[in-house]
């Protein structure tokens, strides 16, 4: 029998790896800018063009490479990080697996440029698919710039599978936005078709989170800073009021590695243990040192999760250090039963001294002068002599209508008017009739609301009936009416990050259907001076959060499914939540508005709204 085993071909293995390394334009970017870091340059560009899809190019100007190592830097399992095994267990370096070029070659276009610092010529090399097409010398500047042009060329059914330009565009933007939180020591710019998007100059840890974010995140930061010998933590974490529904600003360093660890996570959310609403995440930017013999990194293509060696005792030290600031900076509650906080000082006074007052002294005054006497008694005397007068008695009130004229409508005295009998007064509040009304609705664990139907009775579930209320009524606002605002007296100023107010942007004219009146948009903030007639002023930073929330994976294309996901989005947050007390007429309400909707089986989500309960079924459930 013949072998039937064979070694692939090189450009084979090469694409069969591309698919763990390379999994779409982000991958690319992640791989070139880490290379980037880990050739000690000190100025990195990224240039994207659509999404990443016909163009990512990332220009260093770190230490270059010879002729030699531009040629071998593209082969499988050539690295310049490591030279042994035990080096996995002292890395210093961002990549170590020599796999990254190799598989970015094997599925797009790449063209290469480096020169080092004490040559006078550069390399310039042009591969496609793994085959080399040119090597030439050429006059470069420092460093190195690689263009990966036309992603997944060869590939189709892996570039049909890319999202779409905004989804792909977010996860470019979260790759660069890690590297750059990682290493603030580094100019970082991005341009993205011929847009100028971030521009991070070297700085501050605190200053780079904000230069990345927006300008009004400087005054959410708590710093958290603990020195043990196991871990070394700092960084920051957000103030409990400025907590998001979404998780979007949440960043572990390790080694000034990015990871994601649900354990971790869960030992922040420890420490906010009672000081969080329902439901909402806070921000942090932590950053751990750990020795490097005491975690492993090789455990995916992606480098994201890691292994610690006592991952109890980091959580332990995480979660004491974030309460511990959040308690110093007066953020978490104080438990001091002895305290008053009557007698604490106002902030805005804690740096004011304090003056001695002032005393005015009228020295005119006297207390026995003849007019402090006239003042309270009067000049004529009674038959007593004594110069004091008796207030005279209160007249009684039909004085008041003495002395009318007869053309005002009044007549003189008190014995002409005529009064309502008490017959006719009491029939208007006696009639038990009247007082009693009928109760049609009732509502059981201030969840549900039960109605009294024909055939037997109906069971409402209130939030997501008042989810399809609203639901078509966005919609509708939206698609058919014009819809109405109503101006603010002082506008709204809500700070975003630059990729939420993109969003926005693409967001814009749907929100103006809805009913927002946008006033100014700039590059981190909005000014809105009219919403919608539904929605409260304090609910505007919490539907449009909600909505960034929603639609962070990407807009739909069609302006209905636009339209659609925004009302359904504004209709989640709006909507009447569970446990929540309803009066007699907002539950008729509800359950009559629920009824006029066009489809009142299912919410917006596809979720029924009711059940009906027949009397025969009632019944049975009573027979013996």
């Amino acid at each position: 029998m013949s072998s039937i085993i064979q070694l692939l071909p090189d450009h084979v293995a090469n694409q069969i790896a591309a698919g763990e390394v390379v999994q779409r334009p982000a991958s690319v970017v992640k791989e070139l800018m880490e290379n980037a870091v880990d050739a000690r340059a000190t100025d990195i560009k990224l240039i994207i063009k659509d999404a990443g899809k016909s163009l990512v190019q990332v220009i260093d100007n770190g230490l270059g490479m010879s002729v030699t190592d531009a040629r071998l830097c593209f082969e499988r399992h050539a690295t310049s990080k490591i030279r042994l095994a035990e080096d996995l267990f002292s890395l210093h370096t961002k990549g170590f697996r020599g796999e990254a070029l190799a598989s970015i070659a094997a599925i797009a276009h790449v063209e290469m440029k480096t020169k080092q610092d004490q040559e006078e010529l550069g390399t310039h090399l042009i591969i496609e698919g793994s085959k080399f097409v040119s090597q030439e010398v050429a006059v470069l500047p420092k460093g190195t710039s690689f263009a990966v042009k036309n992603l997944f060329f060869n590939i189709p059914a892996r570039r049909n599978f890319l999202k779409s330009d905004t989804v792909e565009y977010r996860h470019i933007v979260d790759e660069f936005q890690r590297i750059a939180l990682a290493h603030p020591n580094i100019h970082f710019t991005f341009y993205h078709n011929g847009s100028d998007m971030f521009n991070l100059p070297p700085s501050t840890l605190r200053q780079r989170i904000v230069n990345v974010f927006s300008g009004k995140t400087n005054e959410k930061l708590v710093p958290v800073q603990e020195d043990t010998e196991i871990v070394t933590v700092q960084g920051f974490v957000s103030k409990p009021e400025f907590a998001k529904k979404n998780r979007g600003e949440q960043f572990f360093f390790v080694n000034d590695r990015f990871i994601k660890s649900g354990y971790l996570h869960h030992a922040v959310m420890a420490a906010y243990d009672g000081i969080l609403k329902d439901g909402t995440q806070p921000s942090y930017f932590l950053y751990l040192s750990v020795p490097p013999n005491t975690i492993d990194i090789n455990i995916h293509p992606t480098k994201t999760e890691i292994k610690f060696d006592d991952e109890h005792a980091l959580y332990a030290i995480l979660r004491a250090s974030i309460k511990h600031s959040l308690g110093q900076f007066n953020v978490a509650p104080v438990l001091d039963f002895d305290r008053d906080s009557n007698l604490d000082t106002p902030y805005s006074y804690k740096d004011i001294e304090g003056e001695t007052p002032t005393i005015q002294v009228d020295g005119s005054f006297n207390p026995f002068s003849d007019d402090k006497i006239n003042k309270h008694y009067s000049g004529s005397t009674g038959s007593s002599g004594s110069g004091y007068r008796k207030p005279e008695p209160a007249a009684s009130w039909e004085s008041l209508y003495t002395g009318l004229k007869q053309d005002t409508g009044f007549v003189s005295g008190s014995s002409d008017f005529s009064f309502e009998s008490e017959e006719v007064t009491g029939s208007l509040f006696n009639d038990e009739e009247v007082e009693q009304t009928v109760n049609n609705a009732y509502q059981i664990h201030k969840k549900y609301i039960v109605s009294p139907i024909k055939s037997g009775m109906v069971i409402v579930d209130q939030q997501r009936a008042h989810q399809r209320v609203l639901y078509e009524q966005f919609l509708s606002n939206m698609t058919v009416h014009q819809a109405s605002s109503q101006q603010l007296l002082f506008p709204l100023d809500l700070f975003y990050s630059t990729v939420e107010l993109e969003l926005i942007e693409e967001l814009k004219l749907s929100l103006i259907n809805t009913g927002f009146v946008f006033e100014d948009t700039s590059n981190d903030h909005v000014v809105i001076s009219g919403i919608p007639v539904n929605v409260t002023e304090s609910e505007v930073s919490m539907v449009l959060e909600q909505l960034l929330s929603d639609l962070q994976d990407g807009i739909p294309d069609s302006s209905f499914s636009q339209n659609d996901s925004i009302a359904k989005s504004m209709a989640k947050s709006l909507a009447v939540k569970t446990g929540t007390s309803l009066t007699i007429k907002e539950q008729e309400n509800l359950v009559n508005g629920l009824f006029a909707c066009k489809d009142p089986n299912v919410s917006p989500f596809q979720k029924p709204t009711f059940i009906t309960m027949r009397v025969e079924d009632i019944d049975k459930k009573f027979a013996l």
